[in-house]
């Protein structure tokens, strides 16, 4: 259908057309390119457990230190059409136990999926496709999950092709039953298993109460040394087919991936500055950093490297400095000597060594 914008009404429209996936926010997930990763910047990781990959991928295991995970491991030819994947490879081969799970998965806001209908007689059926990429093959399992995992559904696929890109397409009917969120909390997780034990796994293509993150019977990646699972072109939208993907400018992806994370950092370079200052007395003083846009929540801090300021050296920066905003940071300081009222930078302090401050809203 022809969508007409002009501007005194807006957006009109001539005809029919598919109202969900049209134009707007045609794929739920964020960063399903691979193409942010503000933690690492390309570098290989050893997540040691419950920790965020590339931007709003998140790794989860009951044991420690067992995969490692980078943007573009191993150095492969992307499938059309993209130019980053996240590669997982198992560092050292696990023998699941029953109580077991290895996985990586992304949280979806509730806000970006309230339109779906979940736990309604109205719910939507919603397809997950992407881009996968082993050393193994076989029968693969994943799960859609609500935020406490009352309501799961198991899903399959196939990857028949060793070391080949593989699309796959998993159709999924709307639950009507459970508690499912629709506001700044967890809405719907999205969960592909790395190795998964029988306490966390169900039969696969019905909704169920158990908490699975597989399938029964799945291929259990991190049970083979040095096995790989690389992964791309995520989305998941409504209805029952999967369409092209939904490429969104990069600006437009780092700004909905700085709701959840934000990094301020100076570079390598001496004296570099990110933020801004006002000494209240002449041993205290407050420095401000503004974040690009409103996070999720009030974020959690901490200090990336060692933070300085660019005309005097602080003998303490507070570690409780974020207040009760969404939308910027306050750090308090401890001066030796400083004349009060003056202003400072934050930034780097003398020194080559990158450091700054991140700031977690994750879900």
């Amino acid at each position: 259908m022809p969508v007409i914008i002009d501007g005194t009404n807006g957006i009109t429209q001539a005809g029919e057309f598919n109202s969900d996936s049209s134009f707007g926010f045609k794929n739920r997930i964020i960063n399903g390119q691979m193409v942010l990763d503000q933690r690492n910047a390309g570098a290989s990781v050893t997540p040691v457990s419950n920790q965020y990959l590339v931007d709003r991928f998140w790794y989860g295991s009951t044991q420690a230190s067992k995969f490692t995970a980078q943007q573009n491991a191993g150095s492969v030819t992307p499938p059309a059409g993209f130019v980053n994947y996240l590669g997982m490879t198992v560092a050292s081969a696990v023998s699941i136990g029953a109580g077991d799970a290895f996985y990586i998965s992304q949280y979806i806001e509730g806000y970006n999926v309230s339109d779906l209908g979940f736990g309604s007689a109205n719910a939507k059926t919603v397809t997950l496709s992407f881009q996968v990429y082993s050393s193994l093959t076989g029968t693969f399992g994943g799960a859609l999950k609500n935020s406490n995992s009352t309501r799961n559904y198991p899903f399959t696929y196939t990857i028949s092709t060793a070391n080949t890109w593989t699309t796959i397409s998993v159709t999924i009917a709307g639950d009507t039953s459970g508690t499912w969120g629709n506001t700044n909390g967890v809405g719907i997780q999205v969960v592909w298993g790395l190795g998964v034990g029988s306490t966390f796994s169900a039969t696969a293509g019905a909704w169920t109460a158990t908490n699975a993150y597989s399938s029964t019977g799945a291929v259990s990646v991190v049970g083979t040394n040095g096995a790989t699972f690389y992964i791309t072109g995520v989305q998941l939208e409504v209805g029952s087919t999967a369409t092209s993907f939904d490429y969104r400018p990069y600006g437009t992806e780092l700004a909905l991936c700085q709701r959840y994370y934000y990094q301020v950092a100076a570079g390598s370079s001496a004296y570099t500055q990110f933020g801004a200052g006002r000494a209240f007395s002449t041993t205290g003083g407050n420095g401000i950093v503004q974040f690009p846009m409103p996070m999720r929540t009030a974020p959690t801090f901490a200090f990336l490297g060692s933070v300085g300021n660019y005309d005097f050296s602080p003998t303490a920066i507070a570690s409780g400095a974020v207040p009760s905003s969404n939308t910027h940071m306050t750090v308090g300081m401890t001066f030796s000597s400083i004349t009060s009222g003056s202003m400072f930078w934050l930034g780097q302090n003398a020194s080559s060594t990158p450091c700054g401050f991140t700031f977690s809203a994750e879900l």
